[in-house]
């Protein structure tokens, strides 16, 4: 067994693994401070990942992918984390999400819409005032007054992240669309969205957490809807009409 510590989402836990590609994913985020607590992963643990994710593909019409024991290992810790971390009002949910200024926006969409690509048009257009935080599976910390928004290990096939973290403004919902618009969207309008993004953890105690966190974070945040192409403009229609109160 391999035992590593790291600090994700300001948490500080240890990793006790079979195999080593967890903690190479991981390793920006390695600490030598005591640990909370201990993710342990057995057999087991690798097995349920991989039945998993072969009703995904089998589910999304995809081929049934040979994952490796290692690399299942890896999502079987993020899950655990994941688990846990609900408890202290940090959800992991799936988007893109940049900062600019150090204020950090969420793109969520359907897979393959195109949040990377639009994502990378705001790094193109903002330049050195724009940090990528995660373009996958960044994690959300709720408060009663606001949501801050961490950078993970976990980022997606173009493993773009950063280890930092920055208070989240906005979540956008991204569609495809020949000319640029934005609208913000009621709390009852996104909430199918979010809780299609949101880690969906088992047991009732734990999704009505989620419930409640996601009913917190509507409070915060703005939420949007945006129509857009692949063009500069679509970042300025999105961004102007985010931050349209500091312009």
């Amino acid at each position: 067994m391999i035992i590593r510590s790291y600090r994700i989402a300001d948490t500080v836990f240890s990793v006790d693994s079979i195999h080593n590609e967890v903690h190479e994913l991981c390793r920006d985020y390695q600490c030598n401070e005591p640990a909370e607590f201990t993710i342990t992963i057995n057999q087991q643990d690798i097995e349920y990942e991989r039945e998993r994710s072969i009703k995904t593909n089998i589910k999304e019409g995809n081929p049934v992918k040979n994952y490796s024991d290692s690399y299942l290992e890896t999502l079987a810790v993020y899950r655990k984390l994941c688990e846990i971390l609900i408890d202290r009002d940090i959800l992991l949910f799936h988007g893109s999400v940049i900062a600019v200024d150090g204020i950090a926006f969420l793109f969520t969409a359907k897979s393959g819409t195109g949040k990377s690509t639009h994502t990378r048009l705001w790094r193109e257009y903002f330049g050195e005032r724009a940090v990528m935080i995660n373009d996958d599976k960044p994690l959300l910390k709720i408060t009663d007054s606001d949501v801050t928004v961490y950078g993970t290990p976990y980022d997606g096939k173009h493993r773009i992240s950063t280890n930092t973290s920055a208070p989240l403004k906005a979540i956008c919902w991204l569609n495809r669309g020949e000319t640029n618009s934005i609208k913000e969207i009621s709390k009852s309008e996104a909430y199918p969205i979010l809780m299609q993004q949101t880690h969906r953890p088992v047991g009732v105690s734990k999704m009505e957490k989620i419930f409640e966190l996601l009913d917190k974070m509507c409070t915060s945040i703005k939420l949007y809807k945006l129509y857009c192409n692949i063009t500069p403009d679509a970042v300025a229609t999105a961004f102007n009409e985010m931050n349209r109160e500091n312009l």
